[in-house]
C-alpha cells in the first residue's frame, strides 16, 4: 500500500525515550481528534535531515500551533536511543515528537520503505512529511530529490494550512 490523500493512517504505535525510560506513543492518542503533523526523514544526525528537515520544523512550531496544528512529529528508522540523542542534539526534545520506527513497521505499511544500501543506510524511510485530520491523510508530500526538503519541509506544509 502507498499512502494517498484521504487514506486513514495505520494504527502503529511508536516508541519514544519518556522521563521514565522507553515507552509507547499510541497511534490512538497520537491522532484522535487532532491535527498532525508528520514527517520523515532517512536517518537522524544525516546531514540534510539535522541541518535542514528537523530544523524547519522547529523554528516554525509556534506558527504551525497557531493553525491549529495540535502535534508535530519526525518519524525515523532508527532505534529510541539515537532519536532520544538526536532530539537533545536538535533541541526539539519537549517540542516535537522524535518517533522511533526501528523496525520498518509504519513505514514499510505507508510504502514509504527505501533500499538505501548504496549509500550505507540500508533499509529506510524516504523523505516526506503529512498532514493528518482525525487520522485521515490531508496532505502528503513526498521527496523526489534526494537532500533537499522542498517538497517535504516546513515552508510547505504551512502553505497547506
Amino acid at each position: 500500500m502507498t499512502l494517498k490523500i484521504g487514506d486513514k493512517i495505520p494504527m502503529i504505535d511508536f516508541k519514544i525515550i519518556g522521563e521514565d525510560g522507553p515507552q509507547l506513543v499510541s497511534a490512538k492518542d497520537l491522532y484522535t481528534n487532532k491535527k498532525v503533523i508528520l514527517f520523515a526523514v532517512p536517518g537522524a544526525f544525516t546531514p540534510t535531515c539535522h541541518n535542514y528537515h528537523v530544523p524547519g520544523f522547529i523554528n516554525n512550531l509556534d506558527i504551525l500551533k497557531s493553525k491549529g496544528v495540535d502535534e508535530v512529529g519526525v518519524v525515523s528508522v532508527n532505534d529510541i536511543w539515537v532519536m532520544d540523542e538526536w532530539a537533545k542534539a536538535t533541541k526539539g526534545k519537549d517540542k516535537i515528537l522524535y518517533l522511533s520506527d526501528g523496525g520498518l513497521e509504519f513505514t514499510k505499511a505507508i510504502g514509504m520503505d527505501v533500499d538505501l544500501s548504496a549509500n550505507s543506510l540500508g533499509m529506510r524511510s524516504k523523505r516526506y512529511s503529512m498532514i493528518l485530520d482525525n487520522g485521515v491523510v490531508t496532505s502528503l508530500n513526498i521527496e523526489e530529490m534526494p537532500g533537499t526538503t522542498e517538497i517535504s519541509g516546513a515552508a510547505a506544509i504551512l502553505s497547506q494550512l
